[in-house]
């Protein structure tokens, strides 16, 4: 497992540094090219929809959990 984290904190960028617990990630570096930046953007955009449809489908299923705990 110390192998995969190694390699996707290489693959982002992620010095060993930074990477301590409680530590911000470091943003990639902006590419030059307009096009790169875009797909660059677009990726992250798709990333954090990914993880905002995971939160919501927990508080989703939290609030279906506990509005059945008040039936009584």
């Amino acid at each position: 497992m110390r192998e995969w984290v190694l390699r996707d904190r290489e693959r982002r960028g992620i010095t060993a540094a930074i990477a301590k617990p409680g530590a911000r990630p470091r943003e990639a570096v902006p590419s030059a090219d307009p096009d790169e930046r875009v797909r660059q953007l677009e990726a992250r955009v798709a990333e954090l929809e990914r993880k905002l449809a995971t939160e919501r489908d927990i508080l989703r299923k939290a609030a279906k959990y506990f509005a059945r705990e008040t039936n009584w």
